[in-house]
């Protein structure tokens, strides 16, 4: 569960950042299409910088859907190698938001 129960000790550096700057696209994936029918969470790549509050909001303030928890994930960058060129795929920040029971998202 993602609550405050105290005002931050500091101020995170860095812009603020709003919902649509938060959320940068959802993920499909058959895997995340089973959490979701399964377990009503649903799996969006998110900013780097935002933090698990700031998601919750951005959700909750783009698909009108009320959020009962936030999971994130930072996913590390891969070597991967064209031929003779060796090159790194790119850090990315996951996130899993789980929805109270009488809220669904529809992708498609």
């Amino acid at each position: 569960m993602v609550t405050l129960r105290r005002a931050p000790q500091y101020q995170r550096p860095g812009p603020k950042l709003e919902p649509y700057q938060v959320i940068l696209r959802p993920l499909i994936t058959e895997k995340a299409t089973q959490v979701a029918e399964r377990h009503n969470a649903y799996t969006f790549e998110v900013n780097q910088m935002a933090t698990k509050t700031e998601i919750k909001q951005a959700v909750e303030a783009l698909f009108d859907v009320k959020v009962d928890d936030v999971r994130t994930q930072n996913r590390k960058s891969v070597a991967r190698r064209y031929r003779l060129k060796v090159g790194r795929t790119k850090n990315w920040k996951k996130a899993i938001v789980k929805l109270k029971d009488d809220y669904r998202i529809d992708f498609f």
